[in-house]
């Protein structure tokens, strides 16, 4: 499959914060670039998450009406997601 070039520029700040992210996930940035927009036009994970969304909030009540909610996280008072 021949392969295209896609030429981006953003600001500094969200350079940094594209370079940190590589780094963590122990990627340089044209490879962690490359598998972000991968990601995004994957057609199959875009479906997933939406399958995952619907579920958590069908059934999101009934988990918590039998198992409670989650510990707070930090910063939350009540522990239910901002």
């Amino acid at each position: 499959m021949a392969k295209k070039q896609i030429n981006v520029r953003v600001d500094d700040d969200v350079y940094a914060t594209i370079e940190e992210r590589a780094k963590a996930a122990g990627m340089d940035v044209p490879d962690y670039a490359r598998q972000v927009l991968s990601d995004e036009g994957n057609d199959l994970r875009h479906r997933f998450l939406g399958a995952a969304a619907h579920f958590a909030q069908e059934w999101g009540p009934h988990f918590a009406e039998r198992f409670g909610h989650p510990a707070p996280a930090k910063g939350q008072a009540d522990g239910r997601a901002a």
